[in-house]
């Protein structure tokens, strides 16, 4: 995920850091924040697969900061676990979720979905060079 840091707010050793993805904010909050990440700069955003939650709907009263609209491109069922292939405009994400969730939300490709990311669950892989 490709991202423009939008503002930073810094208390003692915690940060909360704001990024414009597609027209969206999403917010990372982290405790160590390299000196390279500056607002307007570009950087690479990382969240581990098992880190996107799925919904079938957008919820409004949650204390979640980041959520956004995605296509599923494909769903691998193994025996216990489902991988989803995303697709948020030109990016792609994956999540895992449990099979069992898979056939309970009855998804399939093509569906479009909700994904929601907790902020502390987003970190930035690297600052992209200008």
């Amino acid at each position: 995920m490709i991202a423009r840091v939008k503002d930073i707010q810094t208390l003692d050793s915690l940060n909360i850091v704001k990024f414009e993805f597609n027209n969206m904010i999403f917010k990372m909050m982290s405790l160590d924040l390299n000196s390279d990440v500056k607002v307007g700069k570009y950087v690479e955003l990382l969240v581990k697969p098992t880190n996107i939650i799925i919904s079938k709907k957008f919820i409004d009263d949650i204390s979640l900061s980041n959520q956004a609209l995605a296509k599923i491109t494909d769903i691998r069922n193994g025996e216990l676990l489902s991988s989803i292939s995303l697709q948020i405009a030109d990016t792609n994400l994956e999540s895992i979720i449990t099979k069992e969730s898979s056939i309970k939300l009855d998804l399939k490709k093509d569906n479009e979905v909700n994904i929601l990311i907790k902020a502390s669950d987003l970190s930035i892989l690297r600052v992209l060079n200008d």
